[in-house]
């Protein structure tokens, strides 16, 4: 573990290169500091605990998935995001939805990460509560994200509005936690089994 694998490259320069691309011009350099800190989060987070707590390849993998989320709404601003305006011509929309997706992953990528710890440090001895409890925390966290944009805006006014996303939505709030409620439920109910293996492949590797 001392070194980094081929496949920590590939995921370190992958990320680099999406964060490149999204530092580059963005739309809003404000927003985009506030939509792309939880993917700097990540990396550091990462980083420091590469050696003594490395993770499964399928939460490294989903860590990047919603960090490349993150940037791209960091480039363009949740609200503004062109494939999905593309979208919602598509389907006669008049809301361009990216921040969903955002909210989505918020559950669902989490849920792995929180799954991974609860499990590995033996938190939870009763594996009956671990889907219940996973997504518990999942849904604190949508809730506490969701008081975070409202400090924001309190804080900067109308220059929150592409931070907020919520394009005159009354119950954007409600549906962020919602849909970060759903990728949780999905994660846990899709994933588990997949993510059971890979934590005892690491585990196996670990004590050798």
């Amino acid at each position: 573990m001392s070194s980094l694998t081929k496949g920590a490259i590939v995921w370190l320069l992958l990320f680099l290169a999406v964060l490149l691309w999204s530092a580059t011009n963005p739309l809003d350099r404000f927003i985009w500091w506030l939509e792309v800190a939880p993917a700097l989060l990540y990396l550091l987070v990462l980083a420091a605990t590469r050696q003594r707590f490395p993770l499964t390849s399928l939460t490294y993998s989903l860590i990047l998935v919603h960090s490349i989320i993150l940037m791209v709404g960091g480039h363009y601003t949740y609200a503004e995001v062109p494939l999905f305006d593309s979208l919602a011509e598509l389907f006669g929309s008049q809301r361009n939805d990216y921040d969903k997706l955002g909210h989505f992953a918020q559950g669902f990528v989490p849920a792995i990460i929180a799954r991974e710890i609860l499990i590995r440090v033996d938190v939870v001895r009763k594996r009956g509560w671990l889907d219940f409890l996973v997504v518990n925390i999942c849904l604190a966290i949508s809730a506490f994200y969701e008081l975070i944009e409202w400090w924001v805006a309190v804080a900067s006014g109308t220059a929150a509005d592409a931070f907020l996303g919520t394009q005159g939505y009354e119950w954007d709030t409600q549906a962020d936690m919602a849909t970060a409620l759903l990728g949780a439920i999905l994660a846990v109910s899709l994933l588990g089994r997949l993510h059971d293996r890979q934590i005892g492949t690491l585990q196996r590797q670990i004590k050798h």
